[in-house]
């Protein structure tokens, strides 16, 4: 069994997801506010961190632009464009996966793989069966396994409890995944990609938060983990 374990957030990490979740909440704010929301608005808050569930960024934004409208309708339009009609035509199938061929196969017989996300089960559950049947990731933890969504450590720290003495890494994209990272002591990989509209300021954050180092991509993983 490989001895360390590499833990992966799944948005803007295993994949790009600037079609699907992004593009859910411009059309969660438009269907509600009639207003249009800046992808680069939308990073801005998220590097503020504290934005990791994007149904209550899509409610806040909403509330930002006057308009008053229950929690639980934002989260029901929203799962019903991110998954449509029996996650046929839903926004989760524009997402694409950010490893190149050869690329996990390689790191697997090195590293464990686990899965720390903001994600529901079925979200993940759509996705992973996409693109990622041929892997192994153990285990996956979802929002919904957790008391303290991230930036609290609770994920990582589950993580840690089922591989006992063995090293974590984890990658994200982030503040809110760093400052995860760095309340449970694991070492952390940052991801910036270089088509993130606040590019150089989200990589600078990461830095600030203690990254070893900001990729821009997954793909370039090998040459940090040598």
């Amino acid at each position: 069994m490989p001895g360390e374990v590499l833990v992966f957030d799944m948005d803007g990490v295993l994949v790009d997801v600037s079609e699907s979740y992004r593009e859910c909440i411009e059309q969660t704010v438009k269907s509600f506010t009639g207003r249009e929301i800046s992808r680069a608005a939308i990073q801005d808050l998220k590097n503020q961190g504290g934005w990791n569930n994007d149904w209550e960024l899509s409610h806040r934004i909403i509330g930002d632009l006057g308009v008053t409208v229950d929690y639980a309708e934002v989260v029901d339009y929203f799962q019903r464009i991110f998954f449509g009609d029996d996650h046929r035509e839903g926004l989760v199938l524009q997402e694409h996966w950010v490893a190149r061929p050869g690329l996990l196969e390689r790191l697997g017989w090195r590293f464990q793989f686990a899965i720390f996300t903001g994600r529901t089960r079925d979200e993940v559950k759509v996705t992973l069966e996409r693109f990622g049947r041929s892997l192994r990731f153990d285990p996956v933890i979802t929002v919904e396994d957790v008391a303290r969504p991230k930036p609290a450590p609770d994920g990582l720290l589950r993580i840690a409890e089922l591989a006992p003495g063995r090293k974590l890494w984890y990658v994200g994209d982030t503040p809110d995944d760093a400052r995860s990272a760095r309340a449970a002591d694991v070492a952390f990989i940052g991801i910036a990609a270089p088509s993130n509209p606040h590019h150089r300021e989200l990589a600078l954050l990461l830095k600030q938060e203690h990254a070893l180092a900001v990729l821009e991509d997954i793909n370039q993983l090998e040459r940090v983990l040598e």
